[in-house]
């Protein structure tokens, strides 16, 4: 059989942005560079994956009950119905454990393993600081504002008035410190693993399904068979067939779309690297160290030869030099991805 995994490297561009909050854009300090750089987590890309490829397919997610514990309203556990045929539920996993020994433990790994979106390297991308403001103080008519003191007594406007005698403080406006933006070159990592994508275990003794929803999935015409993992049930092939070209398209068109209504970057996809070998994706997109100059600089590199199959797109002839894009490249990423997904045989894997 060949190698069941699907590597997929994404070179993007954010421009003056915040793709994660956490005190203003999250980040993280590189001990080797002595730089504070940007970055978002796995799991938010692997939401965004899921939440385009649901989006194409125009399908909700699957139900999830929260539970809490009266009086004091204590968090408790999450459940998901850990149903397959929710496409967010196939392509994400889960995992239900009950308190209180409320029954078996039921968890699937995601066959989507995904990485931060961080810097190509810590020289190549940025973070500033600047301060904004909420104001209205162009409207005071309009505006309203209530000052209360320590008992909870609104004070009046004479009052108000007398607090801010010999000051310039406007209570129309608010100052909101520590808004962290990053422009730079960013990469993200996608691995897929066929073997799991489409298949289920049954295997009740480390259990992905209960024995209930195995009933269900075969009447719905789930296939037994067999993987590496054991026994097995199989997404009929025409399910396969219309969420192999969403999958693939969500894999290459995700975006972040929270946390960007005052710093909205289209943060394009500049490159997409594609192998089953992790090696040749890591290698095909990098950056290397010039001495050139006194100060250590990093230079982008997008090399051809590195044996995996390389996609660029117009934008980046701005950002890296000695490559020329072409404008059906993220296209002809996406039907890479979706033949090499349709050529698997997930009914016959041993």
């Amino acid at each position: 059989m060949k190698n069941p995994f699907i590597y997929v490297r994404g070179l993007k561009h954010a421009d003056h942005t915040v793709f994660a909050v956490e005190k203003g854009q999250k980040n993280y300090w590189d001990n080797q560079f002595q730089r504070l750089v940007a970055y978002s987590g796995g799991q938010q890309i692997k939401r965004q994956i899921i939440e385009e490829a649901m989006r194409i397919l125009n399908v909700e997610p699957a139900p999830v009950t929260f539970y809490f514990e009266a009086p004091k309203l204590s968090e408790k556990e999450v459940i998901t119905p850990a149903d397959p045929r929710f496409v967010d539920q196939l392509l994400s996993g889960w995992m239900i454990a009950q308190s209180g020994g409320g029954g078996r433990t039921i968890k699937r790994r995601s066959p989507l393993s995904i990485s931060a979106m961080r810097p190509l390297h810590p020289l190549l991308s940025g973070i500033n600081n600047e301060d904004v403001s909420f104001d209205r103080s162009d409207r005071p008519d309009v505006h309203k504002v209530i000052v209360k003191d320590t008992t909870g007594k609104v004070l009046t406007d004479e009052e108000i008035a007398q607090l801010l005698s010999g000051s310039d403080r406007s209570l129309r406006r608010k100052w909101i410190q520590d808004n962290k933006r990053t422009t730079g070159l960013y990469v993200y990592d996608v691995a897929i693993d066929m073997r799991t994508l489409f298949s289920i275990s049954q295997n009740q003794l480390e259990p992905e399904l209960t024995q209930s929803m195995i009933e269900s999935l075969k009447q719905d015409g789930w296939k037994e068979s067999k993987n590496v993992f054991g026994h097995c049930l199989v997404l009929p092939e025409v399910e396969r067939k219309r969420i192999i070209p969403v999958l693939a398209s969500a894999v290459l068109n995700w975006r972040i779309h929270t946390n960007q209504s005052r710093t909205f970057s289209f943060m394009e996809t500049l490159a997409v690297s594609i192998s089953d070998n992790a090696n040749k994706v890591v290698a095909s997109i990098r950056a290397v160290l010039s001495e050139d100059t006194e100060k250590l600089r990093a230079i982008p590199i997008i090399d051809n030869t590195a044996g995996a199959d390389i996609f660029i797109s117009l934008p980046c002839d701005g950002y890296i030099a000695g490559v020329h894009g072409t404008a059906k490249a993220l296209e002809d990423a996406e039907i890479k991805i979706k033949d090499l997904l349709l050529t698997f045989d997930y009914e016959n894997q041993l």
